[in-house]
């Protein structure tokens, strides 16, 4: 018998695709439940104060209406800080939702109306009067740079002697960049349906990229360990918004528990800004190179804001100390605290700001040494990350390079701004190189092989639409030798074995290589089972003996001597398997990253000053890939997001008010189709038996990285024009 082909690798469709498209697939805010009343958030009008009173009584009047929920009726909560801090959760005192009478920032949640529909509770809601003591408040960055503070942030010590390096330096840059607050804004808002059951527990479905890190939150917050189940089969995109549960599960819980019935909270669009967000960032880079265009020094420092309670710390110059061969370099990284929410993870988080400006300043360095962009990075190209002073377990990039330069047609390329033109069009290309550290965390995965032949497995990740159902029925039905139909992967359940957040680029990798562990236990199982009869061909076989193909255990060295799976679980029973798995030790030797490049074309209008961004092509190096079509899907979105940082996104802020302005999708700009044109995404072939055992590092950050710069290097390519502002809007090209 010819064996299947291994669907690990294959560019395979979706296996939840059908249901999403057909509308069978269900999301925290859609579940029916029995008595079900609606619940919405009222918010604070104000950024720093107290309240002094709350009315409800016109709004507890309303027909309907069930409870009008304050900090003066709530149920109790836990006291201490403790209890909030969730598996993502930043340095300080996390917000604790309708805690007490204070308030910490424009928006905050300070009611919760909930009424028998959710027309009724929106209405309702709008009834609420609020007396507030106001504070002066804070929220502007570049205001309050003087407050501000180092991060708690890792940093590698300062190597060599930069000051001097930079003063001799041949060549040298010394430039500042600022980037935006920036919103999530998945296609679907966060919900909770919190099914409340007589004796006293819940079972919650909420949108979160970490059903266990809610459940653990709630047992702390709620003291209710043991009492509650989370439920996420469907997430409708979350790019770092689910990481932290938000406060419409708690108010939701809060809720259910006062009125013993079951409640639903979801959120409106506007109340999407009304908590995490890419934060708002002032970094200035110094750096220097001889003639030969070799660097000799760089400086990174970056000033992020934060919110007054908590230090929310990402990944933001890193990235400037380790991307090149550098002999002398110092970071440094602050935060200046405002009266704010606290900033969130978000697609690639710190990479996608401190990446922007490293990769900006290098062109910028490239065009004072007279060094054609690329060649400069070739130049400097490093096989050792100088910051932990350790080699790459596999590092493509200069094969990212050199196959994208192709493809793009980079050769062609005029060195000169506003040489190349197509009519009124100035034409521009930019290039930038991408990087992302390629993670790995412990978890645990159940393989079941039941009587009829069919695979289950299961673990308590997410699938916030990066298909994690797909890979991992693929890499199941690789390990075991089965077709992906008779294959089921079940995730998003607080029950099943214990997986970290999704987030991080890090869940194939995690949670792939425990399904791959847990289907060779099972493998270990099934020889164990078929070597129970004396007569059984597979007397004395180990595990390396027998090969599984086709639904069957056969031996390698006779393969004519096989069994069917099924009758093997026929004869014995169901088998199971449940493994956890963790990094190997020997990860701890190396660097372990993935790596990109990025080439862009615009087009400038030179009358209007208009962008477009007519091609792009994105090389990455990410191991070894379990699904080309949805991991190339991943990259692709990526770009269209970094299109967007470039040119769209940037959420406004009244000063004055403390208060966003452009909260709706009217006025926060994001890339249409109109604004995406070609994007090329291709996988360059890397080996790497270091990362794990699948070697897989991940794609879902690296798309977004250095895409913002090669837009920017490009639009100065096109018009000799650097804006160092994000995003690039047409008023700051003329």
């Amino acid at each position: 018998m010819k064996p299947a082909t291994s669907p690990f690798g294959q560019p395979l469709n979706r296996v939840d695709g059908p249901k999403k498209v057909t509308g069978q697939a269900q999301y925290a805010g859609e579940f029916d439940v029995p008595g079900l009343l609606y619940g919405s958030v009222v918010n604070s009008s104000i950024a720093r104060g107290r309240i002094i009173s709350i009315d409800a009584s016109a709004a507890e009047a309303v027909p309907g209406v069930a409870l009008v929920l304050t900090h003066q009726n709530r149920p109790p909560i836990a006291s201490y800080d403790e209890p909030y801090e969730d598996d993502d959760a930043a340095d300080g005192s996390p917000f604790r939702p309708l805690f007490n009478d204070r308030i910490l920032y424009s928006g905050q949640p300070i009611a919760l109306v909930v009424a028998e529909n959710l027309e009724l509770a929106r209405y309702a809601g709008s009834l609420v009067r609020v007396e507030y003591e106001r504070e002066p408040h804070h929220t502007d960055l570049l205001s309050e740079l003087e407050t501000m503070h180092k991060a708690p942030a890792d940093l590698p010590e300062p190597r060599g002697d930069v000051d001097s390096a930079l003063a001799s330096a041949q060549f040298k840059v010394d430039v500042q960049y600022t980037t935006p607050v920036e919103h999530h804004n998945p296609m679907e808002p966060h919900a909770s349906t919190v099914h409340y059951f007589p004796e006293g527990n819940l079972e919650i479905y909420d949108k979160t990229q970490g059903v266990q890190n809610c459940m653990r939150y709630l047992e702390g917050v709620f003291d209710m360990e043991g009492k509650i189940r989370i439920l996420s089969p469907f997430v409708g995109g979350a790019f770092g918004s689910g990481l932290r549960p938000q406060y419409q599960l708690t108010l939701a819980v809060m809720a259910a528990l006062k009125l013993k019935r079951s409640v639903r909270v979801t959120l409106k669009r506007q109340q999407m800004f009304t908590f995490g967000y890419r934060p708002r960032t002032v970094q200035r880079l110094s750096i220097g190179a001889n003639a030969s265009g070799e660097l000799q020094a760089i400086t990174h420092q970056a000033i992020g804001q934060t919110s007054s309670f908590e230090d929310f710390t990402e990944h933001e110059v890193e990235w400037s100390g380790m991307l090149y061969k550098c002999p002398n370099a110092r970071l440094d990284y602050q935060l200046v605290p405002l009266d704010v929410y606290t900033p969130l993870d978000m697609r690639a988080p710190g990479a996608t700001i401190g990446v922007y400006a490293l990769e900006s300043a290098m062109d910028e360095l490239a065009y004072a040494a007279n060094v054609d962009p690329l060649q400069l990075r070739l130049t400097n190209y490093s096989e050792r990350n100088a910051n932990e002073d350790k080699p790459y377990s596999s590092k493509e990039l200069r094969q990212c390079y050199e196959q994208g330069a192709e493809r793009f047609g980079w050769s062609r390329r005029s060195m000169a701004p506003r040489s190349m033109r197509d009519g009124n069009q100035l034409i521009g290309w930019g290039m930038a190189t991408g990087v992302w550290e390629a993670m790995q965390m412990p978890a645990a995965a159940k393989a079941c092989l039941e009587p009829d032949g069919r695979l289950v497995v299961s673990s308590a990740t997410s699938d916030i639409g990066t298909g994690t159902y797909t890979v991992m029925t693929q890499i199941a039905a690789a390990a075991m030798g089965l077709p992906m139909e008779q294959v089921e992967f079940r995730l998003g359940d607080s029950n099943l074995s214990q997986a970290p957040l999704e987030g991080g680029s890090f869940t194939v990798s995690s949670v792939g290589t425990a399904v791959q562990q847990a289907c060779e236990g099972l493998q270990a199982k099934l020889l164990d089972a078929a070597q129970q009869s004396p007569v059984s061909p597979f007397t004395g076989a180990k595990l390396e003996d027998v090969e599984f193909v086709d639904g069957q255990m056969r031996l390698k060295a006779s393969p004519e001597q096989r069994v069917e799976l099924a009758k093997i679980v026929s004869a014995s029973g169901v088998l199971e398997a449940e493994v956890s798995a963790k990094p190997g030790e020997k990860r701890n030797e190396y660097s372990i990253s993935t790596h990109s490049a990025i080439f862009v074309e615009v087009r400038v209008d030179e009358s209007l000053g208009t962008v477009k961004v007519s091609r792009v092509v994105s090389a990455v190096a990410a191991g070894r890939v379990v699904n080309p079509k949805t991991a190339g899907n991943q990259i692709a979105g990526g770009v269209v997001w970094g299109i967007g940082q470039a040119l769209h996104e940037e959420t406004m802020i009244d000063h004055n008010l403390g208060r966003y302005m452009n909260h709706n999708l009217s006025e926060y700009h994001v890339p249409i189709n109109a604004d995406i044109n070609d994007i090329d995404v291709f996988f360059v072939e890397e080996k790497d038996e270091i990362v794990n055992a699948l070697g897989s590092k991940g794609v879902g950050e690296i798309g977004i990285v250095g895409v913002a710069a090669a837009v920017g290097n490009a639009i100065y390519h096109a018009t000799g024009k650097r804006v160092r502002d994000l995003p690039i809007t047409l008023d700051k090209v003329l």
